[in-house]
């Protein structure tokens, strides 16, 4: 099996990208998915890209495996979404290589507290815990993580 091509999203994919970042996101079981979380992210997904999102897709023969939004002057990986279908299968890892070549020195993320799959999966690949707050939009206790070249061998 070939594994997904990671491209430039097209403004025509935005819907489908709002998709799979609702489904991933409800596959964690920390919202469920409906027409008002996908009408959300919808309007979203613009809205970030003009405020400086860089984003991407996994593209599986013209399926959306994943999407990832980096803001790149910022050093921040601000989203990283697989579809549930695709889970399992090394998508986010690929992601992050991806990542790991356009933020080649640091990389800043963030993800909720409550979301022990992805802060797990994010100290595994290297990123060392800086400080937990509360998102103000959200009301969720978010988790901030570092990963710096220097300080790891990856």
């Amino acid at each position: 099996m070939t594994p997904p091509t990671i491209r430039s999203a097209r403004p025509d994919e935005y819907d489908e990208i709002a998709r799979v970042w609702m489904n991933s996101w409800a596959s964690t079981g920390l919202e469920d998915a409906s027409n008002f979380l996908l009408a959300k992210l919808r309007a979203r997904v613009p809205q970030e890209i003009e405020k400086g999102w860089s984003l991407y897709v996994a593209d599986d023969n013209g399926a959306i495996a994943a999407m990832l939004a980096l803001h790149l002057r910022d050093l921040y990986l601000d989203q990283l979404f697989v579809a549930p279908e695709y889970q399992g299968r090394n998508i986010g890892r690929q992601l992050l290589t991806f990542t790991r070549q356009h933020l080649a020195d640091e990389i800043w993320l963030r993800c909720v507290r409550e979301n022990e799959k992805a802060w797990r999966w994010y100290e595994r690949e290297g990123f060392v815990f800086e400080k937990e707050a509360v998102e103000p939009m959200t009301g969720f206790v978010m988790k901030y993580y570092r990963w710096n070249k220097r300080n790891t061998a990856r």
